[in-house]
């Protein structure tokens, strides 16, 4: 895409350009010596391209061009849109528009304005989560990046029930019901990404309280290189991949990747002589070639429901997106039985504690040490920022925590903070694994209902690497920080 310069654009055309409700089809790229430089992808946007112009007094000169390039250029220019108001907001203590928004209704412009860039900028910083919530004197806006959760924006108390109604509407939910938890869905363009939000809404005794996770289906998926996998894991990972039927699965926390390191399996297998199904709540990422359903529990299509649909339809492979129940984890094991490989997630602290956990949901343990191959443990720990990582000493006092655990590192990389990383000292996020393989003598051990401590020991006797000892490896290669892995992985 050819260089644009949007300096030359000044206040009066940034708000001449901000009066049309539907920007998508043109936008002001330049302007010099009276002549304002357009794209615009079709007629539509030529014609609002020169209204503007002579609206202003100026000549118009429009370019056509695709609507990706549009779009991206649309990106630059909301940062324009959004510092023009930005300067009023920091005089007003952050209290945007205060006096319009407290005596608008969720309807009016400025608490439709307020919502918008809230979820735009989210996007921008690749935020996972936003929080809409009301304090006893104030409302907040809050942001997760990276897995950390800070202050994006404080208003007035009075806009909280506008605010949250108005994300009711754009979910299609109940705007007059306050008393009841609520769900839904939103789906929204941000540039050149398409983003999907899943919609929570809670009341509390300080009002409503509206949490989004943002996903971002446009992102590419990632390999299992990309998430953090060494090449040894990578092996014995793809070596399981392999195998016409059985088990496979992830196990962390809400928010530990666990979707992530499954889609990256599915696309290091996914060929066209395979028939991969997914079940999933919700559909994260869009894949051609291969079919996805979403749970719909009110159409009594649950995981369990879905995966007896699933094998009348010859699958090779079966991902099911959690297996949080019985039903799920039975039929789960059926499928891995009877000529399937079936992938799978389960809310557990780590590998070994997973066998315990499927036991207890009811599964016999000889035909769980008779379908599963592989239990992958994870978290997500911060990674440092290359922009101002500068070599630090451990602490004594984190030295002593490592060296219980068996590990010490005398040196290491920390961010310091800077402009990039916005005086965080991280940038994004990488994982920390432990993969157990289902051997013989683990087998046994299942069968004889062994506690997941002496599994676990077992398993690291025989080579197992734990998600500590995978953390101080990444802490030694300068990907993150020692006490990044020991919050992630001291249970």
């Amino acid at each position: 895409m050819e260089k644009i310069e949007f300096g030359n654009l000044d206040g009066r055309i940034i708000n001449a350009y901000k009066q049309f409700t539907d920007r998508s089809e043109f936008v002001p790229v330049g302007y010099e010596d009276g002549v304002i430089r357009f794209w615009a992808v079709n007629d539509n946007g030529i014609k609002k391209a020169d209204f503007m112009a002579l609206s202003l007094g100026l000549k118009p000169k429009v370019k056509i061009k695709a609507k990706k390039d549009l779009l991206m250029a649309m990106e630059n220019i909301y940062d324009m849109l959004e510092e023009e108001t930005a300067q009023n907001e920091e005089e007003k203590e952050d209290i945007t528009d205060e006096e319009n928004i407290i005596g608008a209704s969720y309807t009016d412009a400025p608490i439709v304005k307020l919502v918008n860039q809230t979820i735009v900028k989210a996007v921008q910083q690749n935020a996972s989560d936003i929080h809409f919530e009301g304090l006893r004197d104030n409302f907040v806006i809050r942001l997760r990046v990276d897995g950390a959760l800070f202050d994006y924006k404080k208003y007035a108390k009075r806009i909280q029930e506008a605010v949250i109604s108005r994300i009711k509407v754009m979910a299609n939910l109940d705007v007059a019901e306050t008393r009841r938890p609520q769900d839904g869905a939103i789906r929204v363009n941000v540039g050149t990404k398409s983003i999907d939000i899943r919609v929570s809404i809670v009341p509390s005794i300080t009002g409503e309280k509206a949490a989004l996770r943002i996903l971002d289906t446009s992102n590419e998926l990632l390999g299992l290189s990309d998430i953090g996998m060494d090449k040894e894991d990578i092996e014995l990972f793809l070596s399981k991949l392999k195998y016409p039927n059985g088990i496979i699965l992830v196990t962390g926390p809400t928010g530990s990747g666990k979707t992530t390191t499954l889609y990256a399996a599915l696309k290091a297998v996914a060929t066209r002589d395979k028939h991969i199904i997914t079940i999933e709540d919700p559909i994260e990422y869009r894949i051609d070639g291969i079919t996805q359903v979403q749970v719909n529990p009110k159409l009594d299509l649950t995981f369990a429901n879905a995966l007896k649909y699933f094998l009348r339809q010859d699958p090779d492979i079966v991902l099911v997106g959690e297996i949080r129940d019985s039903e799920t984890a039975k039929t789960a094991i059926a499928a891995s039985l009877t000529g399937h490989l079936v992938l799978s997630t389960v809310h557990t602290n780590d590998a070994a504690t997973t066998l315990a956990r499927l036991i207890d949901m009811g599964i016999e343990p000889f035909l769980l040490a008779s379908s599963l191959l592989l239990v992958i443990g994870q978290r997500l720990v911060r990674k440092v920022c290359d922009n101002c990582k500068t070599r630090v000493q451990t602490p004594a006092q984190i030295r002593e925590i490592l060296r219980q655990y068996g590990e010490d590192v005398e040196f290491y990389e920390q961010g310091i903070g800077c402009e990039a990383c916005k005086n965080s000292g991280f940038s994004g996020r990488v994982g920390i694994f432990e993969l157990l393989d289902i051997k013989e003598e683990i087998k046994r051990m299942i069968i004889k209902k062994a506690d997941a401590k002496a599994i676990r020991e077992t398993a690291v006797k025989n080579g197992m690497k734990t998600m500590l000892t995978d953390g101080m490896q990444k802490v030694r290669n300068g990907i993150t920080t020692p006490e990044e892995v020991l919050l992630a992985t001291r249970l």
